[in-house]
């Protein structure tokens, strides 16, 4: 487990660098694929479920990237998008494409199926946490702005 996550990081790195990000948030943009594919390996140990186990992967991302890019002041995708290229579900693709070119229809239906599962869960999964943080953030806002509207009104 321990190489395999090491690994996630080196891509997300490798990933970061194709994206020009540089200095201390690559680092960081690392650290996102290297949380997201430890909670997914973890998450896959204890369930079995594939895409279950991204989808928490997904969400991991996300929290680490709202976080980091609020920290950081970057913007979250800076985070998110190297964090989850460790969990695009590559190799159901991968073989469906095998069992399309095998004409093995039905093969590669499952395979497309996966894919787009896999995919889904990481879209859904980042989508609720930047939702859960905007959410937040407007409180905020309104609080702010609340505080500021009894202060003048006095």
């Amino acid at each position: 487990m321990i190489l395999t996550v090491l690994l996630a990081y080196i891509g997300s790195v490798t990933s970061g660098l194709l994206f020009n990000i540089k200095g201390r948030k690559l680092i960081f943009a690392g650290i996102s694929g290297l949380v997201g594919f430890a909670v997914y390996t973890l998450m896959y140990q204890h369930t079995e479920h594939n895409i279950i186990s991204i989808f928490i992967g997904a969400i991991a991302v996300g929290l680490y990237s709202e976080t980091a890019a609020r920290l950081l002041k970057a913007p979250a995708t800076v985070f998110s998008i190297p964090g989850i290229l460790p969990l695009v579900p590559g190799i159901a693709a991968y073989e469906m494409m095998q069992f399309i070119v095998s004409n093995e229809p039905s093969a590669a239906t499952g395979k497309m199926i996966e894919t787009a599962e896999g995919s889904g869960a990481i879209a859904f999964g980042i989508m609720i946490i930047a939702a859960v943080f905007r959410f937040i953030s407007r409180i905020k806002k309104r609080k702010q702005m609340d505080t500021a509207n009894k202060k003048a009104a006095q």
